[in-house]
């Protein structure tokens, strides 16, 4: 109940009340016009967010950081009688969303129709919702709400950014023996033939076969094992840094920049995932088979393929990832490389500041793959030091080596060597 409902409640019972000892009738005809406003209003607040529709549309719902979210949101009044105002409330968890609206008045049987423009601020899962459509009778007596439940979420990949030269340790190139596994890419090994279906490439068709079978073939190929990089990312939650940080302000100017520059908050984990998701695209642009292994809330692995799909699996797991794990860079490896292929390169990324993360690029060397490291510096954070003595083992030992700063160029710490 409202001020101003209780407001009211109390003339007509101060106006019943003097009606009652004066005996004028004045005090009864004014206690009539109380009750009747409040039936009135009563009645206009219980049917005025009926007939109302609203729809939520989002162009996409899958975005990078960085980017600018477009919804577009329809408010739609089917009843008989005019809305006076309705106000459109979105409730979503996603920072900045600009959804809010006020609408004075929409006339029967029309409508309204804007877009919401939201720059994208920080990685993860948002549902596009819940959204609250508010309203009531023209005195405010008796304010209403109905709130819809969110239909879709929106899932905010991390920043990639472009790196122009990253190593590729030498003998590592397409060739070798096939691994028994089929794949959609092309590869130089040819596995057999099939039915042609719905969807392939028409120069993957077998003409050979088609014309002795009277029907359309289609090559398979299988994967490569000397192709396949791998990438170890580690959420270890052990020595992960960062500083305080203030979300940018939103401004209206921002949307419209066509070169908007984004600075990734100062924690190990955020530099971490978008160097990850930086070479998974570097690979893959290469047509090189990659794979992802983490342990964030949950081991996960992604076996190696090619293609734009590998990158969207690869980047979903990332958008998701969190640094919770109690199992170090070294322990994951361990666990890994028993089913990784000779040959392979294994890019690993790091902020652990241990010796044991010298130890397990030797046990990978040992094992006939190829390792690379990306050390993240947590003393740049305001964690704990020892990135440099880690890099000075590696080169040691003539590993291939990346060193990321805290506001360091990320396409610059990764396209040039230590």
């Amino acid at each position: 109940m409202t001020v101003g409902t209780r407001i009211v409640i109390v003339l007509l019972l101060v106006c019943v009340l003097a009606g009652v000892v004066s005996g004028e009738s004045i005090y009864f005809r004014l206690s009539y016009i109380w009750a009747v406003l409040l039936v009135v209003s009563w009645l206009w607040s219980w049917q005025i967010l009926n007939g109302v529709k609203i729809e939520r549309r989002a162009r996409t719902t899958r975005a990078q950081v960085g980017h600018i979210f477009e919804e577009k949101i329809e408010l739609d009044n089917l009843g008989r009688l005019p809305r006076l105002w309705l106000a459109v409330s979105d409730r979503s968890s996603l920072p900045d969303s600009a959804g809010s609206r006020l609408f004075p008045l929409i006339e029967p049987h029309r409508g309204r129709t804007y877009l919401s423009r939201t720059r994208l601020l920080q990685r993860g899962v948002f549902p596009l919702g819940p959204t609250s459509l508010e309203s009531g009778d023209p005195f405010g007596l008796f304010p209403v709400e109905r709130v819809y439940p969110a239909g879709e979420s929106l899932l905010v990949y991390p920043l990639m950014v472009d790196v122009y030269d990253f190593p590729s340790p030498a003998g590592v190139l397409p060739g070798g023996e096939a691994l028994r596994r089929r794949t959609p890419q092309v590869t130089p090994n040819a596995a057999g033939i099939r039915e042609y279906a719905p969807g392939d490439p028409l120069n993957r068709i077998h003409w050979v076969s088609t014309a002795r079978r009277n029907r359309l073939m289609t090559k398979e190929f299988e994967l490569d094992p000397q192709a396949e990089v791998w990438i170890f990312l580690d959420a270890s939650k052990m020595g992960q840094a960062s500083l305080p940080y203030a979300w940018p302000k939103k401004t209206k100017d921002d949307l419209w920049k066509h070169k908007f520059e984004f600075t990734l908050p100062p924690s190990t984990e955020e530099y971490g995932v978008s160097v990850a998701a930086s070479i998974a695209r570097y690979f893959l642009r290469l047509e090189r088979s990659v794979g992802f292994v983490s342990s964030g809330q949950i081991l996960t692995m992604i076996p190696p393929d090619r293609g734009g799909r590998q990158l969207a699996k690869i980047l979903e797991s990332l958008a998701l990832l969190r640094a919770e794990s109690l199992l170090p860079i070294w322990g994951l490896v361990d666990i890994q490389a028993q089913h990784l292929a000779r040959g392979s390169t294994i890019v690993l990324i790091t902020h652990s500041v241990e010796q044991e993360v010298v130890l397990a690029t030797d046990f990978l060397a040992r094992r006939g793959l190829r390792p690379v490291v990306v050390l993240i510096d947590a003393g740049s954070f305001n964690g704990p030091e020892g990135t440099d003595e880690i890099a000075e083992g590696l080169k040691y030992m003539k590993i291939p080596l990346r060193v990321v700063r805290r506001g360091a160029d990320l396409s610059n710490a990764l396209s040039i060597g230590y």
